[in-house]
């Protein structure tokens, strides 16, 4: 087993030669504490998550619930849950939400990917680490699609055939320049939270077309 620390050592930990055994005991005896573990074929990553991660997936997740409420989509929002494929990968995803058939998930108090279906987004914030490998474990699960916000841009990555391709516009969100989200982003920790929010749905009310 090798460990191989990522800057900041203190905030990502890589693991190789893990058994999913292994992955499965930590996930329990880890659930009370502020981590997020990816399992991707015997390959674990541990993040301590930084207050600057944290302030921008709660804003992201913010703006993905107000672009639904503007657009007048139905969202079931799920945030950081473990989705699992048995032996072969396993992820808490920064935010993650349902679009579409939301009656098969709402109100369980646990979900069986081989019967109910994955998230339709999951949104990954890469300001203290890469999502390179947790992509893979997306595919593995069936992820529609992923949004990764690396700090200065926002990218939209789409499944096709198994494999994420970057695109520049959501299947969700098809009238909404969703790249152009990251200017607001940037914006975290400079700016009241609640009047960046309210800034951010005046723009989401004009690409939509509406009266403020």
């Amino acid at each position: 087993m090798v460990a191989t620390p990522l800057a900041p050592p203190t905030e990502v930990i890589h693991l190789s030669g893990i058994s999913w055994q292994t992955y499965e005991t930590l996930l329990q005896e880890l659930s009370d504490r502020r981590l997020r573990l990816t399992y991707n074929r015997g390959t674990l990553e541990i993040m301590a998550p930084s207050p600057e991660h944290e302030l921008s997936k709660t804003l992201m997740g913010r703006f993905v619930e107000t672009l639904a409420e503007e657009s007048k989509i139905s969202i079931y929002p799920l945030g950081s849950t473990t989705f699992k494929r048995p032996k072969l990968s396993g992820a808490e995803p920064d935010e993650c939400f349902y679009f579409q058939r939301i009656g098969i998930v709402q109100g369980k108090k646990r979900l069986d990917l081989s019967e109910d279906p994955p998230p339709d987004l999951v949104v990954e914030i890469d300001v203290t680490s890469s999502s390179h490998n947790r992509l893979q474990v997306y595919a593995d699960l069936g992820v529609a699609e992923v949004w990764v916000y690396d700090g200065k841009s926002l990218v939209i990555q789409r499944l096709q055939n198994s494999i994420y391709i970057p695109c520049q516009k959501s299947q969700f969100f098809a009238s909404i320049p969703i790249p152009e989200i990251a200017g607001f982003l940037q914006r975290t920790g400079r700016e009241d939270y609640l009047e960046l929010v309210r800034s951010f749905r005046a723009w989401v009310r004009s690409q939509l077309g509406d009266s403020i």
